[in-house]
Parts: structure tokens; C-alpha cells; sequence
């Protein structure tokens, strides 16, 4: 595909990952996605028993908001903070609760979890990043010679 051609718009579900590596209030799974067409981070993560996904966008300033990769929540797992200025938002909505984020909301990706393995769904603004061509093929090195 050449540079500028448009890509076609992905609308079905996308695997993201086991249901059994995001454990509640824990490490958020952090993936690439394309929004409005550049390159941006999305995060998904267990709360209160439901799987949630966000851009990586605090709504106060467009900044990636994990203090640590992967790491999203305050000390006491309550609230979403973003490590740059303190905004906090409610997990399950994504909408602000306190801080500089006044009326804003996180950008929420929906997501399906079915079979032990969670998916999400790609929409307008947020798509599946795209590579003109396919990854590198994985390399071996030979086995060390032995010694005579």
C-alpha cells in the first residue's frame, strides 16, 4: 500500500489479550492503536469485575497518564490519576472525579470479554495501527559449535 492511500475502516472485534492477565485493580494492559490517524497508546484493565479500556489521553491536557507501564491507579486502587497532573477519574465511566479535569471524561474503547480472552472494538476515531508491511520474520542463531 503506498503512503497516503486511505486504509479501509476495521469495525470487527480485535483480540487483546487473555481475560486471565488482567487481575482486578491491577497492571492495565497497554497497547498501540491509531487515533485520528497518528500513533497513541490504549490501556484496558480489570475494576470491580468488569473489563474497561481508555486511550492513554488524560482529558485535561492530551498526555499519556501511567505514573509506570501499565501502572494507572492511585495507591489505593481507587481512581484512574494521571501521573502528570493529578486528574482523577472513576474506572468504571472514565468520567473526572477531581483535579484539573473539571467536566472531561477518558475516551473509552468497548470491549467484550467471551471464551477467557478479551476483545476490543475499533471505531471511527480509534483504529487498529496498521503496517505497510509485515513484520520482520523471527531469526535463529545456529547452535554453538561444540569442541572437538
Amino acid at each position: 500500500m503506498s503512503a497516503g492511500t486511505p486504509r479501509e475502516r476495521v469495525t470487527e472485534a480485535q483480540h487483546l489479550c487473555a481475560g486471565a492477565d488482567l487481575r482486578e485493580r491491577g497492571l492495565a494492559f497497554v497497547w498501540d492503536v491509531s487515533l485520528w490517524g497518528a500513533p497513541a497508546r490504549a490501556f484496558a484493565m480489570r475494576f470491580d469485575g468488569q473489563v474497561v479500556a481508555y486511550m492513554n489521553r488524560c482529558a485535561h491536557v492530551p498526555t499519556e497518564m501511567d505514573w509506570q507501564a501499565g501502572q494507572f491507579l492511585d495507591l489505593d486502587k481507587r481512581w484512574i490519576l494521571c501521573s502528570i497532573h493529578g486528574a482523577a477519574y472513576e474506572p468504571a465511566d472514565g468520567r473526572c472525579v477531581g483535579g484539573p479535569c473539571g467536566q472531561g471524561r477518558l475516551m473509552a474503547i468497548r470491549t467484550e470479554e467471551r471464551g477467557g480472552e478479551v476483545y476490543w472494538y475499533p471505531s471511527a476515531d480509534i483504529q487498529p495501527v496498521a503496517f505497510d508491511d509485515a513484520p520482520p520474520a523471527a531469526t535463529h542463531s545456529p547452535p554453538p559449535e561444540s569442541a572437538p
